[in-house]
């Protein structure tokens, strides 16, 4: 039985189309797969029948027996409230900051009419989506679970109320590989058990291999091709399906040459970071336990492990752009002063780039001004010709011309928005980059060009790199040596090649098998 179709589906924003002539249809059990680069129009095409987009929807969309298309506000969140979940890419913005999770699963569940559910079974839905500790973090706010948390705690919320349709734009891209795995299995037994149809849209082929029924390829908007998902991935008729295929990053794809490293250039020994326990549980949360770990000159280091694992904690603590309780931090064998002690010199020495590339950029500076900023702070000696070189120099360094300057971010994609990032962290001349996640918002095309100036930029200047990561693969790619972090505790440590094929934790051993 079909749960929702769409026909001759158009969408325009600002009167320029976004999606022309999109077609197809999702059976109740059944997953439909939407995949394709950024900006081909795959979260358009499925949200704006909704009306949860600018875009103003034309042709047909059905759900069941009522045509969306030309449907009113307030009928589509009636509609959107009783027989549809939706799991969006970005958690932190999806979810209301100023209410703790479980008053908002609670709000969730009631909207299909159910009565209000009980601590137990809220707590027993956010154990079904994969949270670790569901009675503690039903207390706790957004901001302070991790991003693959707080992705766990969304789809729990958004299959509360038992929807006909899941509408899941990216649903598993916050997730580390054996995550992201669980998460499928959850959402393939709700498919089973409930009759569920899945809408998924993903940029990640390897993701929904073994996931979906049917896939369709979406090209600037267009359909490029389509058809059965076990066809698509093994022999792709288009180009473009060709390439998505190819940039898949694997375990099996041979590896690059990787730059020469020099002496140790920065030590970290028993690292220890603790925080206070949210809620009416007393004592502290040991985020990161006794790590300790060497990252030679032009050398890359992956941090490895899940989400809530502590490798961004880690890295913070390390950098001194958080916390630490205890252990010693050496630069070049000589110590690293406190967080609060830090001077601009220090601070040069290490900069970051961080997961989400657009919310770490001020939407009302220009490129320029927000490449420049850390020049303003770092490098106050630099006049403004100075800092004009700089800056023109950065943009080249990461294949942007240099009349990006004077843009937005909001005229950015999310891979150019990536690259001003990266020129921003480049600018103050550091001697390593911590990278947090910088390439898993980014669709495998982006992130298959953003590995590869990461290697140039590594080639050329020298640049140490921490990379947190929880994919195998990319850090396998990328990296001279991978770090396991696991519950806050470093497990296994070693070239990157060999942790991938021969990992001896056992947690290592479980990436590596939800990797393949």
């Amino acid at each position: 039985m079909t749960v929702y179709s769409v026909e001759g589906l158009g969408v325009t924003i600002g009167g320029k189309a976004v999606v022309e002539d999109m077609r197809c249809s999702v059976g109740a059990g059944e997953c439909v797969a939407l995949a394709g680069a950024s900006g081909s129009g795959k979260s358009q095409s499925c949200l704006a029948p909704f009306g949860l987009t600018p875009g103003i929807a034309s042709g047909s969309a059905r759900l069941g027996d009522t045509e969306l298309v030309g449907l009113g506000g307030a009928e589509l969140r009636h509609m959107r409230g009783r027989d549809v979940g939706f799991v969006f890419q970005q958690p932190l913005t999806a979810l209301t900051p100023h209410l703790a999770i479980g008053k908002q699963l609670a709000e969730a569940w009631q909207r299909g009419g159910a009565p209000a559910p009980d601590r137990a079974e809220m707590s027993a839905a956010l154990a079904r989506a994969g949270l670790d500790t569901p009675e503690e973090r039903l207390d706790q706010f957004p901001h302070r679970l991790s991003g693959g948390q707080r992705q766990r705690a969304l789809i729990a919320m958004a299959i509360a109320h038992r929807p006909k349709l899941l509408i899941a734009d990216e649903p598993t891209s916050a997730l580390d590989a054996e995550l992201r795995a669980e998460i499928m299995a959850l959402l393939d037994e709700l498919r089973t058990e409930q009759g569920l149809a899945l809408l998924l849209v993903s940029h990640d082929l390897a993701a929904i291999r073994a996931h979906a029924d049917h896939i369709v390829i979406l090209n600037e908007g267009r359909v490029e091709e389509s058809g059965p998902a076990d066809r698509i991935i093994a022999a792709p008729q288009t180009a473009y399906g060709r390439e998505l295929v190819a940039a898949t990053p694997s375990l099996s794809d041979p590896a690059p040459e990787r730059p020469a490293i020099g002496p140790v250039l920065l030590e970290a020994r028993d690292i220890c970071v603790s925080f206070m326990r949210p809620g009416w549980r007393r004592g502290r949360l040991d985020a990161v336990k006794d790590a300790s770990f060497q990252i030679r000159e032009g050398e890359a280091v992956a941090l490895l492990g899940g989400s809530g694992s502590g490798k961004s904690t880690l890295a913070r603590a390390i950098s001194r752009l958080g916390p630490m309780d205890s252990g010693h931090v050496s630069w070049r064998g000589e110590p690293m002063p406190g967080r609060k002690k830090m001077r601009a010199e220090h601070r040069r020495l290490i900069q970051p780039a961080f997961q989400d590339p657009l919310a770490s950029l001020d939407p009302q500076w220009r490129v320029s001004d927000i490449v420049a900023e850390p020049l303003r702070h770092l490098r106050p000696d630099i006049g403004k010709s100075g800092r004009i070189e700089l800056i023109e120099r950065a943009l080249q360094d990461v294949d942007l011309p240099v009349d990006f300057a004077s843009r937005y971010p909001r005229e950015l994609s999310g891979g150019q928005a990536q690259r001003v990032a990266i020129a921003r962290a480049l600018v103050a001349e550091p001697e390593m980059l911590l990278l947090d996640e910088a390439t898993s918002a980014l669709d495998v095309l982006i992130a298959g060009r953003i590995l590869e100036l990461l290697t140039k930029l590594q080639r050329e200047r020298g640049l140490a790199m921490l990379f947190i990561t929880h994919d195998l693969a990319v850090a396998r790619w990328l990296c001279h040596r991978i770090a396991v972090i696991h519950d806050g505790a470093i497990v296994e440590e070693g070239p990157a090649g060999q942790i991938a094929a021969q990992p001896a934790h056992k947690v290592t051993k479980r990436l590596v098998a939800a990797s393949v």
